[in-house]
């Protein structure tokens, strides 16, 4: 029997039991929509990590003091080191050949006010080239400068969260408010930048010179953080190898673990897209149950088929029709079914991805060839599964299957 007669009669018999076809299709339909939306939802996420990662900086290295850990999702110092100091910085720049350029940092929650308003903040007194290393933007006003730092001027760059908060229908700049009982003027709004990678606002921060806050805030000699910018993406190992070897010998360590953790952004970038990944096909993996569900409804439907149509097959094959023929058509009717199933899985997975993505209720990526691969396993489920009913079809004898009528 040639291919398009066998898929014309395929078409007509299917389509002479709507109701069952539909039933039948229904599960991978679902299947198929369910792991579009899922692997779509895992690659907005993922891109969502990998976007604030990047916002962090550019080509970044951070130099942590004493040893960090994750916990409860957000990065701890396990204790207080004071041994990483601004001449460290200073030193990475002058003696690492990839590093770019390097900001030393210090950072504590503060209490900040103006007028009646008040807010609890994080205060980061930080170099002013960190304002490029960490790609901060100015929406209004300016940065501060390396006089203004070496000075020790109590002049100020704002977050919009924080501005928010203090000035919510104020222009700030210019104005003088409180860090603890100390005044500062505001000379700066940055643009928003969200949350990071550890789930914290990075909108919700005031920027001061690093001399103002280790003097005049803070009362510390010693750093919390350096962020270093490498000279590219390529040579980010190796700026981290040598400030290792850099701070190890500045430290005098010796033998001893060292005192200081780095994060290269590439590895961070690595790890965050592994696991997001790792997750995506977690999920996707177990939306594919309903595609296995779908599988076994193909499975029903073709056995109830072939026991209806029994002299149908005795009458075909008593006028020549080989077992070939007959399991062919059974198969050709399944994977019928799970292909159509498939198409429409396809079409309703990515509508709904991008109807979310562009409402903004989601954020969701859609890509092709998860759509591709879902529908190409969606018809070789359907042969897979109609492979028992075809064959237990082409092994009917034709006068067993006639007698049956």
């Amino acid at each position: 029997m040639k291919w398009s007669k066998s898929l014309a009669l395929s078409v007509e018999i299917l389509a002479a039991h709507k109701l069952r076809t539909l039933l039948s299709i229904l599960g991978i339909v679902v299947g198929v929509a369910a792991v579009i939306l899922m692997v779509a939802g895992g690659k907005g996420a993922e891109q969502r990590i990998l976007d604030r990662i990047r916002d962090m900086g550019t080509n970044l290295v951070t130099v942590n003091a004493g040893q960090t850990r994750i916990i409860a999702g957000r990065q701890r110092q396990l204790s207080t080191v004071t041994t990483l100091i601004p001449e460290d910085a200073q030193a990475m720049v002058q003696q690492c050949p990839s590093v770019a350029q390097a900001a030393a940092s210090v950072e504590r929650r503060f209490s900040v006010r103006w007028e009646a308003e008040n807010a609890n903040t994080s205060v980061l007194g930080i170099d002013p080239e960190g304002f490029a290393i960490r790609n901060v933007a100015i929406a209004a006003g300016r940065v501060f400068d390396s006089d203004e730092c070496r000075g020790r001027r109590r002049v100020a760059v704002i977050g919009p969260t924080v501005r928010g908060n203090l000035f919510p229908d104020t222009d700030p700049v210019g104005l003088m408010f409180r860090i603890g009982r100390i005044p500062f003027e505001v000379i700066g709004v940055t643009e928003p930048k969200g949350v990071d990678a550890n789930g914290l606002d990075q909108d919700d921060v005031v920027l001061v010179p690093l001399g103002t806050a280790m003097r005049r805030l803070m009362n510390v000699d010693y750093l919390q953080t350096i962020y270093v910018q490498a000279k590219s993406s390529d040579v980010l190992d190796n700026a981290e190898a040598e400030i290792r070897a850099l701070l190890r010998q500045r430290h005098r360590l010796g033998d001893n673990p060292d005192d200081f953790t780095i994060q290269n952004q590439a590895t961070l970038l690595a790890a965050e897209r592994e696991t997001a990944q790792a997750m995506t096909l977690l999920i996707a993996s177990v939306s594919g149950i309903s595609l296995l569900v779908g599988g076994v409804g193909i499975l029903a439907v073709m056995l109830i088929s072939v026991r209806e149509r029994t002299p149908e097959i005795g009458l075909r094959r008593a006028i020549g029709a080989r077992r070939a023929d007959i399991r062919t058509q059974f198969l050709l009717e399944s994977a019928l079914l799970a292909g159509v199933g498939g198409l429409i899985g396809v079409g309703l997975g990515t509508g709904v991805a991008w109807s979310v993505a562009e409402l903004g209720y989601w954020d969701a990526v859609v890509t092709w060839p998860p759509a591709l691969i879902s529908l190409l396993f969606s018809v070789s489920l359907g042969i897979v599964f109609g492979l028992y009913p075809a064959t237990r079809a082409a092994a009917l004898e034709p006068i067993e299957a006639l007698r049956s009528e």
